[in-house]
């Protein structure tokens, strides 16, 4: 039997990757770079600083900045994303996660948050989520993102748990690989065409049951 949960955020708990697309879209133009939705599929699951040289690249402007610029062009996205969360609630969250931790919760399976967003634990409290989680891994502090394991062993490892009892749920491809390469049972929310052929895939959060977690450890 599994010992630990490890939950993706964006995508997996709730949505806040149209706000993530807005912030970015609205600092690509102030640099005079235009990013569509097809191109943003590109920025799920990966890191802020990446995300940022991603859309440098693709308007050509990856030689443009110094170190600091980055980081300063880093921090007006998270300024713009979040002022746009603070409307994020508990209505906000995805169909069957609150029943799906309240169940792990029941049986002492412990739970973690292994997202790239450095803004986990504000949302996690606007989404009144936080007492469900027993570590939120801190992104800022892995050598390296998604698709690098880093996020989920340090998740793994702050609930005290060995990779070989936990299970990773991602809806990013960059995340599912980053679950593989940990060792971590991965379950995947979405498409498999994007996810992959080789795990066991929901299409949606509402089929996300303490069962289903069950039968996809059972059968691995």
């Amino acid at each position: 039997m599994f010992k630990a949960v490890l939950f993706d955020l964006d995508g997996v708990i709730t949505d806040t990757a149209e706000y993530h697309f807005l912030a970015w879209k609205k600092l690509g133009e102030e640099l005079g770079i235009s990013i569509n939705r097809e191109f943003n599929e590109q920025l799920k699951g990966v890191s802020r600083e990446e995300s940022l040289q991603r859309i440098l690249a693709f308007g050509y402007r990856e030689h443009d900045f110094s170190p600091k610029e980055i980081t300063t062009l880093a921090n007006r996205k998270n300024d713009n994303y979040v002022e746009m969360i603070q409307k994020v609630s508990s209505k906000d969250v995805y169909p069957g996660i609150l029943k799906l931790l309240q169940d792990l919760k029941a049986i002492n399976i412990k739970i973690a948050l292994a997202s790239a967003s450095k803004n986990g634990p504000f949302l996690l409290e606007r989404m009144e989520l936080t007492s469900y989680f027993d570590v939120v891994a801190d992104p800022s502090k892995v050598a390296a993102g998604k698709p690098a394991p880093d996020i989920f062993l340090a998740a793994a490892n702050g609930v005290g748990v060995g990779a070989e009892y936990a299970i990773g749920i991602e809806d990013a491809h960059a995340g599912i690989q980053a679950i593989k390469a940990a060792g971590i049972l991965p379950i995947g929310v979405g498409d498999p065409e994007v996810l992959g052929n080789d795990l066991s895939i929901v299409k949606d959060t509402s089929e996300l049951t303490l069962e289903y977690l069950k039968n996809a450890w059972n059968t691995r």
